[in-house]
Order: C-alpha cells, then sequence, then structure tokens
C-alpha cells in the first residue's frame, strides 16, 4: 500500500507527497548520477571513480582534468539532457494521447527532425550548428502538422497515434528520397547523425539544450495538475476548472520543442521517450503523468546506454541510438502483445 504525506508549511500550504514515487525519482537520480561518474572514467585512459570525483571537485592532476572536463563530462551532460528531454516529452505526448504508443518516435517527430537535417546536409551542405537547427526546425514542424492534421473538437488519443504514424510514413520516405540524392560525403554524414550518438559533443550542444530546459521544464511542472486532470476526461477536467485546450496545446508544444532540441543535440536517438515513461509508472506505481519520475528514468537510461555502446560489444563502440533502438524495439513488441491481450489494441 502507498504511504501519501502531506507536510503542512507554518503559512499553513500544504504539499501532497507520493512516498514511494519520491524514493523511485532519488533512487533513480543516484543511479543517474553514478552511472555519469563511470561513463566519465570509461575510455582509452580509464580512470576510478574516485578520481573521476576528486577531479569534478577541483583536484586530480591537469591531465585528468582536461580529459573529465573538456573531453567527457560535455558528453554525459549532453546525454543527461537528451535523456531527460526524451524521457519529459514521451511522458507528455503518451499523457495527452492516453496511450502507451503515444510517443515522439511513434508520432514520427524523430523522423521529422532527421529531415530537417537532410535537408540541410543534403542539399546545403550546411554546418553542425546548421544541422541542429534543420533538426529543430523539422521537430517543429512535424509537431505543427499532427496537431493540424490530428484536430477535431480537440486533439484525442487514437487519433493523434494514427495520424502521427501516417505522418512518421511520409517523413521516412521524404529522408530516403533525400539519401539518394546525396553525394558519397553527405550520404556518410547524414547516416551517421540519424543513428543518434553522443560522440564528439562539447559544449556547444549542451548550453543551447539546458536553456531550452531551463525554460520548458519549470513550465510543464507547472502545468502537472491541469494535465492529470484531462487524463479523467475532458468534462471532469473543465468542470474543475481546467482550460483543457490551452494546457493541452501548451504542453504539446512543450513536448515538441523537448524532442527536437534532443535531436538536434544528438540526433534521433530512439525509445527512450517511449520505455522511460512506462517504466517510470511502473515503478511508481502511481496514477498520473509521472513527469519527474519519466524525466529522471530516461536520463538514467541513456547514459546507461551509452556506457553499454562503449564498453558490452569490445573493440566496437556502437552509437547510443543502436543500443536504444534494440532495447527499445523489445520493449516496444513487448508492450504491443501485452495490450492486444488487455483488449485494448
Amino acid at each position: 500500500m502507498k504511504t501519501i504525506r502531506i507536510p503542512r508549511t507554518p503559512a499553513g500550504l500544504s504539499v501532497r507527497l507520493d512516498v514511494r514515487a519520491c524514493t523511485v525519482v532519488a533512487l533513480l537520480l543516484a543511479a543517474a548520477l553514478a552511472a555519469s561518474v563511470v561513463l566519465i572514467g570509461t575510455g582509452d585512459f580509464s580512470i576510478p571513480a574516485g578520481d573521476v570525483l576528486r577531479t569534478l571537485l577541483g583536484g586530480g592532476d591537469p591531465g585528468q582534468r582536461f580529459i573529465v572536463t573538456e573531453l567527457r563530462l560535455p558528453r554525459v551532460l549532453v546525454g543527461l539532457l537528451v535523456g531527460a528531454s526524451l524521457g519529459l516529452g514521451g511522458a507528455l505526448f503518451q499523457s495527452i494521447s492516453r496511450n502507451p504508443l503515444g510517443s515522439p518516435d511513434v508520432l514520427g517527430l524523430g523522423q521529422g527532425s532527421t529531415a530537417g537535417a537532410l535537408v540541410v546536409i543534403v542539399l546545403f551542405s550546411g554546418s553542425a550548428t546548421q544541422v541542429a537547427l534543420g533538426a529543430l526546425a523539422g521537430g517543429l514542424a512535424t509537431g505543427l502538422a499532427i496537431h493540424l492534421l490530428a484536430w477535431k473538437r480537440g486533439v484525442h488519443g487514437y487519433r493523434l497515434v494514427l495520424v502521427g504514424i501516417g505522418v512518421c510514413a511520409v517523413a521516412t520516405a521524404v529522408n530516403g528520397y533525400l539519401l539518394t540524392k546525396a553525394d558519397l560525403v553527405d550520404a556518410a554524414r547524414a547516416v551517421v547523425w540519424m543513428t543518434g550518438s553522443l560522440n564528439g559533443r562539447d559544449r556547444e550542444q549542451v548550453w543551447p539544450l539546458l536553456a531550452l530546459c531551463a525554460v520548458l521544464v519549470p513550465l510543464v511542472l507547472g502545468q502537472a495538475r491541469g494535465l492529470r486532470m484531462t487524463e479523467m476526461g475532458d468534462d471532469v477536467a473543465y468542470a474543475l476548472g481546467v482550460r483543457v485546450e490551452r494546457v493541452r496545446l501548451l504542453l504539446m508544444v512543450s513536448a515538441v520543442l523537448l524532442t527536437a532540441g534532443a535531436a538536434a543535440a544528438a540526433g534521433p536517438v530512439g525509445f527512450v521517450a517511449l520505455t522511460a515513461p512506462q517504466l517510470a509508472r511502473r515503478l511508481t506505481r502511481s496514477p498520473g503523468p509521472n513527469l519527474v519520475a519519466s524525466m529522471v528514468m530516461g536520463a538514467t537510461l541513456l547514459i546507461v546506454a551509452d556506457w553499454a555502446s562503449q564498453r558490452v560489444f569490445g573493440a566496437d563502440q556502437l552509437p547510443v541510438g543502436v543500443v536504444t533502438g534494440v532495447l527499445g524495439g523489445l520493449y516496444l513488441l513487448w508492450l504491443l502483445v501485452t495490450e492486444r491481450r488487455a483488449g485494448r489494441i
């Protein structure tokens, strides 16, 4: 049985806390930080976890400081931010659609971001910054198209998922066409980007994504009550004073920005947005969108997957998108079987 604590402040304000959910979030956060320290110490020049911590706190020799702070820490920070953005964006889409399949991977936002990046790579041979901006623009355009096509007195459930699947198919066809028109160098560059990877990520990717999260995460968490009310149905939410369409539109825009921003920083890393909210819900056993738990779960999953991509396969280091794609694909098959047995699809 879950225990709910409602601490009261001297001013008489009360905060409802789910003890199990808070414990899960704390443990996931500890796991993400521990995995980050291990990942920073992983590489051709291995550094023990104790030395990594000492270096992060200002100690260590000059060589360790250079490797930790200049080479590896930015990559880990990008991984944490990308994973958190995808986890939060996935939780928002699944809550809005009231469907466990309503994630950016299924809705085609990743493919839309890829299309924007491919246009910049293939047609304009753009720089890394221009490719990131193209991915962001492609994700936003895809999100807008899905919203407009799925709108019918609101955006609901399976209509959103079905429209997203259709848009995903179109974007996939566009991406295939662009690849056939690219020369060998641009095609190779595009394929590497499409895989989703944290290789070579530095502070140029950290600061824009950090700024985006700093704006959107408080905004989304501030709308958590309204989102929870909409899960009970629009009529109930209206009766409780929630401006349903305004809240839904604001959160959809935020989810699209988070997903597109993550794709711009690391490419379309697959299935983190699908699996993180589901795993978080199963661990917390809590109703509602589980926004914070999903965000921390996404960060943990991506960091662990990046470590696995470097260590599990020996000398063949894989892009992190390959690892998340394999694990996420297996999870998607299991989820489809479970939903079918439950009679929901």
